[in-house]
């Protein structure tokens, strides 16, 4: 077994016992601060506030990431053809894939928060 071998199959367990403990830690140090402030710690699923836009914000996500999918496929297949002196053939790059889903989504998201922002608006001012 080499050295790199020896430190690899050390360190995985070692780190994922680590992780382990780190989460049950800060668990336990987040209930006892309940505890310390008057608060009980099977009621804090409770404490949440709903997110009533949360269907919305996913659907335009998706959405946008779709469009996004859909155009990089139509500009692949359709603009980016280039043409040598043996015919023609296309370039397949997967960086536009990954550009103009980005952008899609992001679309999706920004749209989201002007929907939300304008029916806050609206609920403010009746």
């Amino acid at each position: 077994m080499h050295s790199t071998e020896m430190v690899t199959a050390v360190l995985i367990p070692l780190g994922f016992f680590m992780l382990i403990f780190g989460i049950v830690y800060m668990y336990k140090r987040e209930n006892l601060a309940m505890i310390e402030k008057g608060m009980n710690p099977k009621d804090k699923d409770r404490t949440y506030r709903p997110a009533p836009y949360t269907n919305l914000k996913w659907g335009l996500l998706l959405v946008g990431a779709g469009a996004g999918l859909l155009l990089a496929f139509l500009l692949n297949e359709y603009v980016l053809i280039h043409s040598d002196k043996y015919g023609v053939y296309r370039d397949h790059n997967p960086a536009i894939y990954f550009a103009l889903i980005a952008i899609g989504g992001g679309v999706g998201l920004i749209t989201s928060y002007r929907i939300e922002k304008k029916e806050l608006l609206d609920k403010k001012q009746n």
